[in-house]
């Protein structure tokens, strides 16, 4: 038997019988937008833009011209960009970056965005207008998770930087493609030296005093060809706008919270692509046809919901939905006592992003999959990790991951979880090699976070790496940052409050034990966490508590023996012997071992009754009592 297991189980807490517990949520790596992919390259139309004079009208009305700007992205500027078969990388705040696959859809859609801005605010002095400067070059790009670099874009944000404020300018290359197409009176501007672009750029523009000229915009012609991939990314989600039931229609502002920090939630999930809040919100009171929702998107899943709120009590619905074949996958209903909203929007959003993460796992791992790419033995590797804990599930995991690593020698994400994995087999004694396992993921991990220092699913795989090896304290301020990180790591919240547990900060361990579980008050390793509160009221001799934790503990993990030995000493030390007995005996034969032959054997093996003297102290009139009083032998 190995000597790390009980220090596993302890530290491991509920992510036992989890996905090495990133199911309880993951990280943001390089914002985690979108599928994990090499970088790759494709022709691509770039359309930038951004507001003039936006220092000089937030410093006239900050909060006024915020609320401004984000409606004409929201309700005007991201549809137009959707509507002409366009993708929306990123919104830079004054600002975004857009990608067409025809270079004639993005010019169109950039006329019609200028045209369309001089009859948004009528009403609003000329001083004070929001304009737009815009910029469209073709050229290569690098696609990587959440955004596109290259010269392409470069050149796309110093065209828009040449602009006039209403106006537009193009390349010679995009001219060159729209040519005959599109009969817009650009002007040759020559060629023009730009910021950090070595050679001359020929110049086209479009002022806005030709663009008030044109008609107002009519719809597009059917496409030609389409923005969107033939296949949608594997991880891919809308989260459409959550519908109030209320008979009080102000409470609108909490079910547009709830999508919202639901949106900015699966975002934070390792390789999702997440539709913005504002291209969602597109649909709100719109019939709901989720297969036309996912091919306008691009997207394999749509989640709706809705909220009622009557009296005191408060109910949100949410349902997950294959936008490919209209089937329902995944539905819950949560109920609450109407309290503190902030803090309920909080804590049901990071429920419902919980259970989303593990279903979006299983769901695209079981798909099937003529030839297998490094992100499809990821999944499969994930998806190996919900597994029973056991040798058999530990080594599936490991071996997925390794083939990943394989094919992507780079990729952050297969490196973390490799070593996670390693180190879980480590610490739950399912390993012949130890040590060389623990040396790996050393080596594993530093290379993901030398990649990708921001990584929290990184970071919380190295407090895991300390905490196998013992270093208590060092471990903390990892699963600290993981979870400033990603709060909703629920994996980190539980390592963290073990270490706590080994650190002698037992007071602080409770409510991160309680937090876990009520944010995953479903999940199927949540009686490690029952076990964990358990110790901490045996250790305070609080017989009554601990036994009804561990009690809860032994239903929800039948199968592992170490909260059947706490129950055991429990049960003496309040007097029930025979049931103390019992138990003892339920512990050795799941056991398999000679682990509860004897106290020495028990103490020899590395657990938290080795961390600080503290705990050390407590342990010997509790634990090891209450086992002597069950009928384990001193030797």
């Amino acid at each position: 038997m190995n000597g790390f297991r009980e220090r596993g189980l302890a530290a491991s807490g509920a992510c036992l019988t989890h996905e090495l517990c990133y199911r309880y949520g993951a990280e943001p790596s390089n914002r985690g937008a979108a599928p994990a992919m090499a970088s790759t390259r494709r022709l691509a139309a770039i359309l930038a833009a951004d507001m003039a004079g936006y220092s000089r009208l937030m410093g006239v009305d900050e909060e006024g011209t915020h609320e401004r700007l984000k409606a004409h992205f929201g309700q005007f500027v991201e549809p137009k960009i959707a509507e002409h078969r366009g993708r929306t990388v990123k919104n830079t705040g004054d600002g975004l970056l857009a990608e067409f696959s025809s270079v004639v859809d993005a010019v169109r859609c950039a006329v019609e965005i200028q045209r369309g801005m001089k009859d948004r605010e009528p009403d609003v002095p000329e001083e004070r207008r929001i304009k737009f400067r815009i910029g469209v070059n073709l050229g290569d790009v690098i696609v990587e998770e959440h955004d596109i670099f290259g010269d392409g874009v470069n050149v796309a944000a110093r065209l828009e930087a040449l602009a006039e404020p209403g106006g537009i300018c193009i390349s010679r290359m995009v001219r060159d493609q729209i040519r005959d197409k599109l009969h817009y009176p650009f002007e040759d501007m020559g060629e023009q030296s730009a910021k950090n672009i070595a050679r001359q750029i020929r110049v086209y523009a479009l002022r806005p005093e030709a663009i008030a000229d044109l008609p107002a915009p009519i719809a597009p012609p059917p496409a030609t060809s389409i923005s969107q991939p033939a296949v949608a990314p594997r991880l891919s989600i809308v989260v459409l706008p959550f519908t109030n039931l209320s008979d009080d229609r102000e409470q609108q502002y909490f079910a547009d919270g709830i999508t919202e920090d639901l949106t900015t939630d699966l975002s934070r999930l390792e390789n999702m692509f997440v539709i913005s809040r504002n291209t969602a919100f597109t649909y709100r009171d719109k019939p709901i046809d989720t297969k036309q929702i996912g091919r306008e998107l691009g997207v394999r899943y749509v989640l709706e919901g809705s909220v009622r709120r009557s009296g005191n009590q408060l109910r949100v619905n949410a349902q997950l939905i294959d936008a490919g074949t209209d089937a329902h996958l995944w539905a819950d209903r949560f109920d609450y006592d109407a309290g503190d909203l902030f803090v309920l929007q909080n804590e049901i959003t990071s429920r419902i992003a919980n259970a989303l993460g593990v279903e979006l796992i299983t769901t695209e791992a079981a798909r099937p999959t003529e030839h297998l790419t490094a992100f499809d033995y990821i999944l499969r590797g994930r998806a190996a990790r919900l597994k029973p804990n056991s040798r058999n599930a530990s080594t599936e995991a490991i071996g997925l991951f390794e083939q990943a690593l394989a094919l992507d020698p780079q990729s952050e994400d297969a490196q973390t979880r490799l070593a996670g994995s390693l180190v879980s087999r480590v610490m739950n004694g399912l390993t012949d090699i130890a040590g060389e396992d623990l040396i790996r993921a050393e080596g594993l991990v530093d290379q993901a976070l030398a990649a990708s220092p921001r990584s929290a699913l990184a970071h919380f795989v190295r407090g895991e790496l300390l905490r196998a090896h013992g270093r208590y304290e060092e471990a903390i301020p990892e699963y600290e940052t993981a979870l400033a990180l990603n709060r909703n790591l629920l994996a980190a919240l539980v390592g963290l409050a073990w270490c706590k547990l080994f650190a002698g900060s037992l007071a602080e361990v409770i409510p991160l034990a309680e937090q876990a579980i009520q944010l995953s008050p479903r999940d199927r390793g949540i009686g490690h966490s029952y076990y964990l509160i358990g110790t901490v009221y045996l250790l305070q001799s609080d017989l009554d508590e601990a036994i009804a934790w561990f009690e809860k503990a032994r239903s929800a993990i039948p199968t592992t023996p170490f909260p059947r030995s706490r129950l055991a000493a429990a049960y003496a030390l309040r007097g029930e012997t025979e049931r103390a007995a019992a138990e003892l005996a339920e512990a050795r034969r799941l056991d398999g071992g000679d682990l509860f032959s004897s106290i020495t054997r028990l103490k020899a093996f590395p657990g938290a009754w080795q961390g600080v003297p503290k705990i050390r102290a407590l342990y010997e009139p509790t634990y090891f009592a209450g086992l002597r009083k069950a009928g384990m032998p001193e030797e």
